[in-house]
């Protein structure tokens, strides 16, 4: 594997990583609604687990109101199930084959717990990062091992995995700020 692999591989895993956790931020209530608060629920049905997403339509007609629309209306019920264990803090509603949420005003005290699980969510994606570029750094170790590359190389390598590190960790903590901030906005 050439240098350029080597880094190219761990710039592609690190934007996986942001990705990722700019999705989970999504699953993070705010106080304006949102499908990816719901989507990712798992339900039981025909027999075995499955997102909300793969068994309904989910739309936001209005500013705190989720509305889920399964494609099968004896999925109504399982979805509402699964919506009620899970920990998010919201009540559905039945209304005729459809579900709807209506998303409470956020306490202060509540808005403060929702920051700490953004805090924990952007704390796991950069040990993720990390953990990417100790991957990509003991890949160039063995390359100079096997007299591949030179230490000049190795060098020039690891300082541009480094940068890339800090790049990316910067990304994270940025779209924690921006999360932070919509969930504290009343």
């Amino acid at each position: 594997m050439t240098l350029d692999e080597i880094v190219f591989e761990a710039e592609e895993k690190m934007t996986k990583t942001v990705d990722v956790i700019h999705h989970e931020f999504g699953g993070v209530r705010t106080s304006k609604a949102s499908p990816t608060l719901v989507e990712g629920i798992m339900v039981d049905a025909y027999g075995t687990q499955m997102r909300i997403r793969e068994l309904a339509g989910i739309t936001t007609p209005e500013p705190r109101i989720i509305m889920i629309q399964p494609w099968d209306a004896g999925m109504v019920h399982p979805i509402e199930k699964a919506i009620q264990k899970s920990n998010l803090g919201i009540n559905p509603a039945i209304d005729k084959k459809c579900i709807r949420i209506i998303l409470p005003e956020l306490s202060q005290e509540r808005r403060t717990e929702l920051t700490k699980v953004v805090h924990k969510l952007a704390e796991d994606g950069r040990i993720a990062i990390r953990h990417v570029r100790r991957d990509a750094l003991e890949h160039i170790k063995k390359e100079v091992k096997a007299g591949k590359i030179t230490e000049d190389q190795q060098e020039s390598s690891e300082k541009e995995i480094q940068k890339l590190t800090d790049d990316f960790i910067a990304k994270i903590d940025e779209n924690m700020g921006r999360k932070e901030k919509e969930i504290m906005t009343v």
